[in-house]
C-alpha cells in the first residue's frame, strides 16, 4: 500500500502590508522548509474577503505578497507560489466539506468567536465556514504538513476532523477504488484517501507584539505605522521604529524570569533572538545589566543587517507586476493540475458524475 509523499502547504491572506510578525511568524519558516520538503505556497485571497469583502486594492495585495515571498526566498521554480482564486477546485472541495463537518466544530472555533463578536447572526457564512475552506486549502494537495502558529492549531486540528471523517464516511468506497494511503496516527496504523495533516510547530520569538505596546499582537491595523516594522520599510525607518520602541527604566535582567511582566522588554529580546538565531536566554546572557539606550542600537543593527535587503529586493519585485503575474500564473497552472487530481478521485468517491 502507497505512503503520503511529504508535502507543506501554507499561505497568508492579502490584508494590507506585511510586517515584521509576519517574517518571523510565517514567511522566514517557509524559506527554511524549501531544504527539506517540497512546498506549496499561496497567496489566499478567496480567504481576505471574510474579513473583508469589499477591497480596493486586493489585486495589488495580492501581487505584494508574492513579492515578499520571492524577496525572502522562496524558490518559485522548485517550489509552487500561486493565489487561491486561481484553482477553482479549493472552492469545489471546500464545498464538500462543508457537508462533511458539523456546525457545531464551527460554533467552537475561537477565531470565528473572536471576529463575529457579539453579533454573531450577523456574521457572514464565509467567516463561519472559513476553517472549511483551510481544510480544502491543505487537502486538496494532499499536504502531509502545515506550519502554524498559536492562532492557527485550532483550525489545523479541525482540518484532521474533516479528513478523518471523510476517509470514516467513505472507507468502502475507497476501498473500493483502490484509493487507500497508510498513515500512522498514534502507534496506530490506518488507512484513508486523505492524510491527517501534521502541524509543524513554529520556533520561539515567532509571536511578534507591538512596539507601541507590548501586550498588542504586532498588527497590519494598527493606526500607528511605528508600532510594526513593515517589510517594506527602508534602513532608516527601521532604526528610527526600534529606538523609538516602547520599553521601561529598568536595564536588562540577567535571567529570563526577569523578563516577566515587561512585555515590552520581552518583546524586543524575542525579537533578537528571532534574527540573530539565538535563544532568548543567550540574548539575556549577552545584554543582561545594560541599559536600553546600548540594546536598542544593536536591535537596530541587527535588523537593518537583516531586513533591509528583503525589504530592498521586495521594492524591485514590485516594480515588475508583469513578472510577479508570470509567476502566479505558472504557479496556477501547477496547482491546478494537483489539485485536478485530487478532485478527480473525490468525485469518484462521493459519486458525483462528472468524467
Amino acid at each position: 500500500m502507497s505512503a503520503f509523499k511529504p508535502l507543506v502547504f501554507s499561505g497568508v491572506q492579502p490584508t494590507g502590508n506585511l510586517h515584521l510578525g509576519n517574517y518571523l511568524g510565517a514567511i522566514r519558516k517557509f524559506v527554511a522548509l524549501q531544504d527539506s520538503y517540497d512546498c506549496i505556497y499561496c497567496v489566499v485571497d478567496m480567504h481576505s474577503i471574510t474579513a473583508q469583502l469589499v477591497h480596493a486594492d486586493l489585486a495589488e495585495q495580492t501581487r505584494s505578497i508574492t513579492a515578499a515571498y520571492l524577496a525572502a526566498g522562496i524558490d518559485p521554480k522548485k517550489h509552487i507560489v500561486f493565489n487561491q482564486s486561481r484553482v477553482p477546485q479549493h472552492a469545489e472541495l471546500a464545498w464538500i466539506f462543508n457537508c462533511v463537518a458539523r456546525i457545531g466544530w464551527m460554533n467552537r472555533m475561537t477565531q470565528f468567536k473572536d471576529k463575529a463578536g457579539k453579533d454573531r447572526e450577523n456574521a457572514s457564512l464565509g467567516l463561519l465556514a472559513y476553517p472549511s475552506l483551510m481544510a480544502a486549502d491543505i487537502l486538496v494537495y494532499r499536504a502531509t504538513h502545515v506550519p502554524v502558529g498559536d492562532d492557527q492549531k485550532q483550525h489545523l486540528e479541525l482540518t484532521r476532523d474533516i479528513a478523518q471523517k471523510f476517509n470514516n464516511d467513505f472507507s468502502d468506497r475507497i476501498a473500493e477504488l483502490g484509493l487507500e494511503v497508510e498513515m500512522e496516527v498514534g502507534e496506530e496504523k490506518v488507512n484513508g484517501f486523505f492524510p491527517l495533516t501534521e502541524p509543524l510547530i513554529e520556533g520561539p520569538a515567532t509571536r511578534v507584539m507591538s512596539l507601541r505596546d507590548g501586550s498588542k499582537k504586532m498588527s497590519k491595523s494598527d493606526p500607528s505605522d511605528l508600532s510594526r516594522i513593515n517589510l517594506t520599510d527602508d534602513a532608516d525607518a527601521i532604526s528610527k521604529k526600534i529606538r523609538k520602541a516602547k520599553t521601561d527604566p529598568a536595564p536588562l535582567p540577567s535571567e529570563l524570569e526577569g523578563l516577566e511582566g515587561r512585555p515590552e522588554a520581552e518583546n524586543l529580546v524575542g525579537i533578537y533572538a528571532a534574527l540573530s538565531d539565538k535563544t532568548r536566554q543567550e540574548v539575556i546572557s549577552e545584554f543582561g545589566g545594560q541599559q536600553f539606550s546600548v540594546f536598542k542600537p544593536a536591535l537596530a543593527d541587527l535588523a537593518v543587517e537583516k531586513l533591509a535587503p528583503i525589504a530592498s529586493e521586495m521594492r524591485r519585485i514590485l516594480d515588475d507586476k508583469a513578472f510577479i503575474d508570470g509567476v502566479l500564473r505558472d504557479g496556477g497552472e501547477r496547482a491546478g493540475a494537483l489539485a485536478q487530481k485530487t478532485m478527480k478521485s473525490v468525485h469518484e468517491i462521493v459519486g458525483l458524475l462528472n468524467d
